[in-house]
């Protein structure tokens, strides 16, 4: 998740736009332009290209999971984060610098719905919130990697090192990518349960009971995982139908409240604000706070990192929905705080409301989500749920980055823009207090909707 970041273009835009030259402007090494002129509106056209690709690799990286399993799908995603990056390093158009976002861009946004089924699925069920969290706590990480190149290389040529930095990360992601199994819930619901059995005998150790984990695996006997390596015409369509589609999902009564209730959930995680401040903090707090532009950015960085990795196991103890709502109580309320600070010009206020707000989405926001949607369906639908959490969650993040500064400017510009994130939590806080269910301690979807199990097994 260290290369899933859409910041590397801020610290360094004025140099890659030729906005600001510096010592050595006319040629860099294999006769790459030192920078891309760009006017604002290209260069916002460049930066949308890649949610634009994180909306599709997102709607396109659940089907595929479910299909042909998460570990291949993994390594797709990474051979895409490897080839959009280089692209990007080496651009010397605008075209071409296009592309590459385009094809960062998916790869992110696939690997924001693979990589969270992958870890749910190998982590100990006890501590599903706390593996969950590294998702977070990594795509921190590559925030604040990028923002820290951008402060130190944001000169010369070598804003094209930032970039490069992303796709050699990639590399390492593929190559270590080959020491990992596939995981054993996938196996087990593609008919291979003798061999989930073993990895995750392997991944548990020899001592763990798996019996509550493997208790509703569709194959439990060698003979009849034999039996199912034959691929029978029955079980072969049996297989088939366990994969459930987009549109498939969104028609069923047993899927759609789980879609809807992932969805909502990852909406909030942007409406209440968390990306106005990842991107306009600086715009907004600069005028008041004598802390420089680019530090500020990377102190954000540093509170949300520390914060989320504190808090990894706060999910597991107090349950998901609690972490969730204290989550969005804290950012709705340090949220009202900032744009009090902001509009009467209170500098401590706004500093506090600012890290107060980034440290109560690490709580819940932040890490939460991306475990839902292996926790509220089962194996055969998860791709399909993921899919719609990050396609909603990639819409929200563009509705925040294209009109937040537009709103901001119609309000005055003086914060009061902050009290419509006040009212976003208030109103999609209270939908998840009545909708989502807790599914902390819950061995599947049914127990987590209280429904009877009707999972088809294989005889």
């Amino acid at each position: 998740m260290l290369t899933n970041t859409q910041g590397e273009l801020n610290a360094p835009q004025e140099v890659i736009t030729c906005k600001r030259k510096s010592v050595g402007a006319n040629a860099v090494s294999f006769r790459l332009p030192q920078c891309i002129p760009m006017n604002p509106t290209q260069f916002g056209a460049v930066s949308s290209l890649y949610t634009l690709g994180g909306l599709i690799g997102a709607l396109l990286a659940g089907p595929v999971a479910t299909k042909y399993g998460r570990l291949r799908t993994m390594r797709l995603t990474t051979t895409v984060f490897i080839l959009g990056p280089v692209g990007e390093a080496l651009a010397p158009s605008i075209a071409v610098m296009s592309v590459g976002r385009f094809l960062s861009g998916i790869g992110a946004g696939a690997a924001t719905v693979v990589g969270p089924i992958y870890v749910s699925e190998v982590a100990p069920p006890e501590s599903k919130a706390f593996y969950g969290a590294f998702t977070q706590i990594m795509t921190n990480f590559g925030i604040f990697l990028a923002q820290l190149l951008g402060y130190f290389l944001s000169h010369d040529d070598l804003w094209r090192t930032i970039l490069g930095v992303a796709g050699f990360i990639g590399f390492v992601q593929f190559l270590g990518l080959f020491l990992v199994p596939e995981t054993p819930k996938w196996l087990a619901e593609h008919g291979r349960a003798t061999l989930a059995q073993r990895i995750l005998r392997r991944i548990r150790g020899e001592d763990a009971n798996l019996e509550e984990e493997t208790r509703d695996w569709k194959l439990d006997s060698e003979a009849e995982e034999e039996q199912a390596l034959l691929a029978t015409t029955e079980q072969a369509s049996a297989v088939e139908e366990s994969n459930v589609s987009i549109g498939r999902a969104f028609a069923s009564g047993k899927y759609r409240p789980a879609l809807i209730a992932v969805m909502v959930v990852m909406i909030t995680q942007q409406l209440t604000g968390i990306n106005s401040v990842v991107m306009y903090s600086v715009s907004i707090l600069s005028s008041i706070l004598p802390t420089s532009a680019a530090l500020l950015t990377v102190i954000l960085s540093v509170v949300n990192i520390i914060v989320t990795t504190l808090c990894a196991p706060l999910g597991d103890k107090i349950g998901r929905k609690p972490s969730l709502l204290l989550s969005i109580a804290g950012m709705g309320t340090s949220a009202m705080l900032l744009a009090i600070g902001l509009t009467m010009n209170i500098k401590i206020l706004s500093a506090v409301a600012t890290l107060t707000f980034v440290a109560s989405f690490a709580v819940g926001l932040g890490p939460i989500p991306f475990i839902l949607a292996s926790e509220l369906v089962g194996p055969e639908a998860v791709g399909a749920a993921q899919s719609c959490a990050l396609a909603a969650n990639w819409i929200s993040t563009f509705l925040v980055a294209q009109f937040f500064p537009i709103l901001n400017s119609a309000m005055g510009g003086q914060g009061r823009v902050f009290l419509i994130f006040t009212a976003m939590a208030v109103v999609l806080g209270s939908f998840i207090a009545w909708y989502l269910p807790e599914t902390k301690g819950k061995a599947n979807a049914d127990e987590v909707w209280s429904r009877e199990s009707d999972r088809r097994r294989l005889d």
